[in-house]
């Protein structure tokens, strides 16, 4: 069974349960799961990267690779 096909099965299950303290358990868990999981993604970065990054970000501005807010907020209104 792929795991599409699991989730599929698995949300089936969920919705026919009626117990709530169960419901409570397994939203529990699920947050458990998902902080664990950006916990694991989410590292600092060493200096050499925020220097790295620094050194970017002068090189952008020196070359006028920058997006003014007032454009970046225009942008954003049309993501709607």
């Amino acid at each position: 069974m792929d795991l599409q096909t699991r989730k599929i099965a698995f949300v089936q299950e969920f919705l026919s349960i009626e117990n709530e303290e169960a419901i409570s358990r397994l939203e529990n868990f699920l947050k458990k799961e998902k902080k664990k999981n950006f916990d694991k993604e989410f590292l600092p970065m060493t200096m050499e990267e925020f220097n790295s990054r620094i050194d970017q970000s002068m090189e952008d501005s020196i070359n006028g690779r920058l997006t003014e807010s007032k454009d970046l907020l225009k942008e954003i209104e049309k993501w709607d």
